[in-house]
């Protein structure tokens, strides 16, 4: 049965925390088997949330103490891997047809839950989270830390990544209108649930100008959204204050719903 979020297979995974539970997912996301890791806590919820990575193949994959510590704030976690990960099928393209994974992911998700639906990503995740929230209408909220908006922007800003870019979409002097189509800024106006934006803006991986043409986007297209910057930070907080804003951003989420 290929039906997108269809469950092919679980199995119980190592749980960090012991007030959550762990199994790894194995799901049907645009006709290839994708897996990403599920995570209830012990405590009665009924909101839902997907949390989407950052990186690429090895690089910002999904950490089991990180969706553990979520889940512990009240909600159930499912993080997908994306395609061509920890055994998956498929390639993962790097915002191609993997953020159908993020988009079907929401329907593994709904089979664990019957309430609200949020998403919060982290980095390459905030991209993949604005096409979720723009493909699909029963998203409550978007968070969004650290998260890429534009996907040129990133080409150009991260010298680093262009090989891998340049492997896996092409380069956008070749291939601008692969680029543009990759990018949802000019398609904002599809999201309809509001949208908080956290960032460091002494990031150098995903640059405080992500976030400001996000708000740009949000601004023009009239929607609900609210910023947490900080003056100080990276792409990477302090410990303790990286708690305490997962903290902060799960009592928002739950206040939308």
């Amino acid at each position: 049965m290929k039906i997108n979020g269809h469950i092919e297979q679980s199995r119980p995974y190592p749980s960090p925390n012991p007030t959550v539970s762990l199994t790894e997912i194995t799901y049907w996301s645009e006709s290839v088997l994708v897996k990403g890791l599920l995570a209830i806590p012990n405590k009665e919820t009924t909101d839902g949330l997907l949390y989407l990575r950052g990186g690429i193949q090895g690089v910002g994959m999904v950490r089991p103490a990180r969706i553990a510590e979520i889940a512990s704030e009240g909600m159930v976690v499912f993080a997908p891997y994306y395609r061509g990960n920890r055994g998956g099928q498929g390639k993962d393209e790097f915002v191609g047809v993997d953020r159908y994974d993020a988009v079907n992911g929401v329907d593994v998700l709904k089979q664990f839950v019957n309430g609200s639906l949020h998403v919060f990503a982290f980095s390459r995740g905030g991209i993949m989270a604005l096409w979720t929230g723009i493909l699909r209408q029963d998203i409550t909220s978007i968070v969004t830390w650290g998260g890429v908006s534009d996907l040129l922007l990133t080409y150009e800003e991260r010298v680093d990544m262009r090989r891998m870019m340049k492997r896996v979409i092409g380069s956008p002097q070749k291939y601008p209108v692969v680029y543009e189509k990759r990018t949802p800024l000019n398609r904002i106006g599809e999201i309809t649930c509001p949208v908080c934006i956290i960032h460091g803006m002494k990031d150098d991986n995903v640059s405080f100008e992500h976030a400001t043409r996000l708000v740009d986007a949000l601004e023009r297209e009239q929607k609900r959204y609210v910023t947490w910057f900080y003056e100080t930070y990276t792409h990477y907080f302090p410990m303790k204050m990286n708690h305490e804003v997962v903290q902060r951003a799960c009592a928002w989420m739950k206040n939308q719903t």
